[in-house]
């Protein structure tokens, strides 16, 4: 089978292109190079000449052909666009779920030769085929499983996609790079989000939104307890980057209008838990599937039992309360290990401080 494989110059692609060529496919390999890469080298180190470099070297030891793809422009406009929108409405944007759906299983696709007969990736997740349909499939690694970014392809995307690391755990995988000898097999793991490589978030929204100067206040007391530089760099449930004394606090809520970011402390962070929320642009991997009995509310190893009502498209958390639930992030639906699709969460209706 001719495979195109998608090498980012890590461990985890580099070891999932010497396992397809154990399993007799002809691969060849692309690295791509996205937007923010060269113009925003300024704010930090610029990862993509070292990763190139390792990509180059993969290769190189494993005789396979390395393409390297520019798609600078449609990671703008699909991708990066969608993220500061987001940011300027207040929400909590999930641009690695739409880097899959838009352009490693999207663009790319439209890019190559229709001769690949499938789209590999280092993603960790797997694909079970039922009646000639392809099924997305939780990997045994709890801690990184990737089924949350892949949730938003279709059916059409997942006929296509390869993913050789789906049953194997990190562990198993940083032993393999080894066994290959690998010469990346002791790199670390890439952190953050996909289009920004080393780059801060933070800076990122500096960049391009600027600052704006608000209130940190107090839910409980109705308090200013502080300032911030604007409300598009904070998320709901987050604790980091508050800089308040006495804490550890909590955003808990943001008045866009007045540029208010609320905050709480811990000790009042079950009060402004939810263990509901409603949901819009659901997307179901399949047209027809069953109810989901799992949720997911951010990448991680953390599932909640729950309820999705269909019809008021509100899904209920049934075993516990989540003190991050942010308007613009997605909720992704399980049941059992089988990933059925995901909604984005919309907003709840600004409850007034006492």
């Amino acid at each position: 089978m001719k495979v195109a494989l998608l090498l980012s110059g890590g461990v985890d692609s580099s070891v999932a292109l010497r396992l397809l060529l154990e399993q007799g496919h002809e691969v060849e390999a692309f690295y791509l190079k996205i937007w923010l890469e060269d113009e925003l080298a300024f704010l930090g180190e610029c990862p993509w000449e070292e990763d190139l470099r390792f990509a180059q070297a993969v290769c190189k030891q494993a005789g396979v052909k390395l393409h390297v793809l520019s798609l600078q422009r449609e990671y703008y406009q699909r991708v990066v666009q969608y993220t500061l929108d987001e940011l300027r409405a207040g929400f909590t944007p999930s641009p690695d779920i739409f880097c899959n759906q838009r352009i490693k299983f999207g663009v790319f696709f439209e890019k190559i030769s229709p001769s690949f007969e499938k789209v590999a990736s280092g993603h960790y997740a797997r694909l079970e085929w039922q009646d000639k349909i392809p099924l997305l499939k939780t990997s045994p690694d709890p801690v990184k499983d990737q089924t949350y970014f892949l949730a938003h392809l279709d059916i059409s995307q997942l006929q296509r996609c390869l993913f050789p690391l789906g049953n194997y755990t990190k562990a198993k995988v940083r032993q393999l790079a080894s066994d290959f000898a690998l010469v990346n097999s002791s790199r670390k793991d890439s952190q953050g989000i996909c289009f920004l490589g080393k780059i801060k978030f933070s800076e990122f929204i500096r960049h391009h939104l600027g600052t704006k100067e608000g209130d940190l206040v107090e839910w409980e007391t109705s308090k200013i307890l502080g300032k911030h530089s604007g409300y598009w760099y904070y998320t709901i449930g987050q604790r980091k980057g508050i800089g308040l004394s006495g804490g550890p606090w909590y955003v808990v809520g943001k008045d866009i209008d007045q540029n208010i970011v609320y905050i709480s402390h811990r000790r009042h962070l079950e009060q402004r838990s939810r263990n509901s929320f409603e949901v819009g642009e659901v997307h179901w991997l399949h047209p027809d599937m069953p109810a989901p009995t799992r949720v997911k509310i951010r990448h991680g190893p953390q599932f909640y039992s729950c309820r999705f009502e269909r019809e008021q498209r509100r899904v209920r958390i049934l075993d516990g309360k989540d003190p991050g639930v942010a308007a613009g992030q997605f909720a992704v639906f399980y049941q059992g290990d089988t990933c059925l699709g995901c909604a984005k969460i919309l907003p709840a209706p600004m409850p007034v401080p006492p």
